[in-house]
């Protein structure tokens, strides 16, 4: 409907013509650009009224009682149901970490929060469908689970700043007292979320349709050739430096992916601008020493790489 809604607006009211690039560059813009922004206020307005029902607090006790192993489980799908990017999921790690959850099992939510939340969700299952989405979750949580244990059993307590971690603000939580405060705080959220990516998102889906209708599948193609064996690694290595909202990279990995880089190799780039960034590790400098940060990216890198070989071994099984 909406796709028939966009054709007639540009080929019969405005008279463009249908076979010029810019043309179909714009009606791709302009078509997902309003389907993306429709789905994210819609979806995360539901996800926001449910969330209503998890108290960080009483999960934030649960999890310092676990074992590990169990700890990580949670802390991952706690992770996976926060709308957080990698810098604004910090709060939320340092408050676990003042209140004594393990290391690794903060480690845990850390790893996941950025990679698997609602919206990326949202447009993965808009544009790569369910088989694809789920494995990415799946995969998104299982990294954390084992990133997390990894790095809990490595005993790297000592490399933290403690003096600092105590300073650190901790988070409010607003109780609820009725429906209507649930129903309000889900249009806050939704709303709220919009404005912060709106600009992400035309970012993204921009980039997208110029790559989608004039850069040629045979120049990507080649570039893939000539990174052979070692295209994952390549993406995730410049995926790493960049600090992108992942609403703004999944456009721009779709229209790769429709142009020949494999899928592994496309998500694994998106997976690395998410989850680790420059901006993080500055952020992170308060409550870490140097080394805990360089073996914290290092370990959850060489798990993106992995994810991305894994999902380009099983691409034909999966599409």
């Amino acid at each position: 409907m909406l796709q028939l809604v966009v054709d007639k607006l540009l080929y019969e009211i405005l008279n463009l013509d249908g076979s010029l690039k810019f043309v179909q560059s714009l009606n791709f813009f302009i078509y997902d650009s309003i389907k993306i922004i429709l789905l994210l206020f819609f979806m995360i307005f539901l996800l926001g009224f449910l969330r209503t029902y998890i108290p960080h607090e009483k999960v934030k006790d649960w999890l310092s009682k676990q074992k590990r192993g169990v700890g990580n489980l949670m802390a991952s799908c706690f992770g996976a149901v926060t709308p957080f990017c990698s810098c604004s999921s910090i709060p939320i790690f340092l408050s676990f970490l003042e209140s004594g959850v393990p290391l690794g099992i903060t480690f845990s939510f850390l790893i996941t929060s950025p990679l698997v939340n609602e919206y990326l969700v949202i447009l993965m299952l808009g544009f790569f469908g369910w088989k694809i989405t789920l494995i990415y979750v799946l995969f998104g949580i299982l990294l954390g689970v084992f990133s997390g244990l990894i790095l809990g059993k490595m005993k790297l307590e000592k490399y933290l700043v403690k003096d600092l971690i105590s300073q650190t603000k901790k988070v409010e939580e607003k109780k609820y007292n009725n429906l209507k405060e649930r129903l309000d705080y889900g249009y806050t959220e939704s709303s709220s979320m919009v404005k912060k990516l709106w600009i992400w998102i035309l970012a993204g889906v921009g980039l997208g349709a110029i790559i989608h209708n004039y850069i040629p599948s045979e120049l990507i193609q080649g570039l893939i050739a000539k990174g052979g064996i070692f295209s994952v690694p390549i993406a995730v290595l410049l995926g790493v430096p960049i600090y992108a909202n992942c609403v703004a990279i999944i456009p721009i990995a779709i229209v790769l992916f429709e142009k020949g880089l494999p899928l592994g190799t496309a998500l694994a780039f998106m997976m690395a601008t998410s989850a680790l960034s420059l901006p993080e590790a500055i952020i992170l400098r308060r409550a870490m020493k140097l080394k805990l940060i360089a073996i914290f990216f290092g370990v959850t890198t060489l798990g993106i790489i992995l994810i991305g070989y894994l999902f380009n071994f099983l691409q034909k099984l999966i599409i």
